[in-house]
């Protein structure tokens, strides 16, 4: 294992970093899995006008979700939640980052 995969264990297991979530792929059994939730705002361009919104989006680890989907469900903290939109890998390629919608 990397330096780098150790690295993200560590984070992916600091209490206060990271918190379990469960993960529900389309037509699949739920799964307990840990998340790094980053709640950030959102500021897109159109045009002379600038739009704020609030976006939800979520780290996922490779080794725990190997192929997340638009439609699969994530469930934190009794907030319930479906992937939109196509996740993204890291260039290690051991974190999935995901936007989120309420479900």
């Amino acid at each position: 294992m990397s330096a780098v995969a150790l690295a993200l264990d560590a984070l992916f297991f600091d209490p206060n970093i990271a918190r379990y979530a469960t993960y529900i792929a389309e037509g699949g059994a739920p799964q307990l899995i840990r998340v790094v939730a980053r709640r950030a705002d959102e500021v897109t361009g159109f045009g002379e006008a600038r739009l704020w919104s609030e976006t939800t989006r979520i780290d996922l680890r490779v080794a725990e979700v190997a192929n997340p989907r638009p439609g699969d469900r994530i469930e934190i903290e009794g907030d319930a939640f479906l992937i939109q939109g196509e996740p993204v890998r890291d260039r290690e390629r051991l974190v999935w980052t995901v936007d989120l919608r309420p479900a």
